[in-house]
């Protein structure tokens, strides 16, 4: 959800440090084997999902979340590796450790990003730019994989920046270059813009920031509710959300819309597998442990429900998780007129790694 804009301290210095290909590239460090190869974390040659890519097998249009045999097509010598998410916590746990020697304020996005305020140069090294160099550096010494940075004076253009020069590169835009360098993205890149909302820019004939720069306010309301003032101001490049500390979500799934309504068990139970491939994607990149699953089913008349079950422990992989939502599923079932949504949650989250939720707001001048 976003909130109306706030005014924001003028001096804020965010960077957005996103490690490069993860989890492929943990596994292509831990086995020289992979390395310069096209590799796929997670699914197999005959079933599942993409967890994550090497930039070897991105050159032929292999993307996280793509099924498997959909991979595999685009890329006939793929490996799969199973994915071994213990290993990417404990990097992430070094990496999180890096970003502490910095700044306090610290807010994980997943495994391997997350936004940094460095408003106070607490290590003395006289610019943001030259902070984000130093994690970098600290992180490739540490543990052999590289990161890409962006460094602004807010969140979203820090986030946008941080893709701009990937893999191992950095971007910095300073206050009097943020509205023109949003201006020439295209909108799909826009953090909180997916798939749905782009396609009806389009259909608007609105392609790049400029175009959603020429919008008004009352216009963007008119189609975009409670979108409106965050894409107003991220045109302009405005964003005055602060750096939460340690941020944890509520929830963490996924959800479906079926071109056909579903009403049989195997046809809903299948698609049930597929949400939670997706969803548990998400789950482990996120770093967090839930204890309560919510089925989400919407009706072919519209109508929707939720049911849910606590467990009395986290939630720790897949298996679990899909169990409780297939008995979730089938309370429910048989099912009269079909379903055309159906969405699976994990809630009562908290961090494997336990940390708490704060931020210290700081003052100091600090140059990009």
């Amino acid at each position: 959800m976003f909130y109306k804009q706030q005014p924001a301290p003028a001096n804020r210095k965010i960077i957005h440090v996103d490690m490069d290909a993860f989890y492929a590239s943990v596994e292509q460090r831990d086995d020289p084997g992979l390395r310069g190869r096209p590799v796929a974390v997670g699914g197999s040659r005959a079933r599942g999902v993409v967890a994550a890519a090497s930039y070897e097998a991105r050159v032929f249009g292999v993307r996280s979340a793509m099924p498997s045999v959909t991979a595999l097509r685009r890329c006939p010598e793929l490996v799969f590796v199973p994915p071994r998410f213990d290993m990417y916590r404990a990097v992430s746990q070094q990496i999180r450790a890096i970003f502490a020697r910095y700044t306090d304020l610290i807010e994980p996005l997943s495994l391997d990003e997350a936004y940094l305020d460095v408003t106070e140069d607490r290590a003395g090294l006289g610019s943001a730019t030259a902070i984000a160099e130093a994690i970098r550096a600290a992180i490739l010494a540490d543990t052999g994989l590289t990161a890409s940075a962006g460094v602004s004076y807010n969140k979203f253009i820090a986030k946008l920046a941080s893709d701009q020069n990937k893999p191992n590169g950095i971007c910095v835009i300073p206050p009097h270059h943020g509205a023109g360098f949003v201006a020439g993205l295209p909108v799909k890149r826009f953090h909180g813009v997916g798939p749905v909302t782009a396609r009806k820019m389009e259909a608007l004939g609105i392609l790049t920031g400029m175009d959603l720069r020429k919008q008004s306010l009352a216009f963007l309301h008119q189609h975009f509710g409670s979108y409106a003032d965050y894409l107003h101001g991220a045109a302009r490049g405005i964003d005055h959300r602060p750096v939460r500390a340690q941020r944890i979500a509520k929830s963490v799934g996924a959800e479906r819309t079926f071109e056909a309504d579903l009403s049989e068990r195997t046809d809903l139970h299948a698609a049930l597998e597929k949400v939670v491939d997706a969803a548990w994607t998400r789950i482990e990149r996120s770093g967090v442990l839930g204890r309560t699953v919510t089925l989400k089913l919407r009706y072919s008349d519209f109508r929707t429900i939720t049911r849910a079950r606590s467990s009395g422990q986290a939630i720790a992989d897949r298996a679990t998780f899909l169990a409780l939502g297939v008995s979730l599923l089938d309370q429910q079932l048989p099912i009269a007129g079909g379903v055309r949504l159906l969405g699976l949650t994990l809630s009562g989250l908290s961090a494997v790694d336990g940390g708490a939720e704060e931020a210290v707001p700081v003052q100091a001048e600090l140059p990009l």
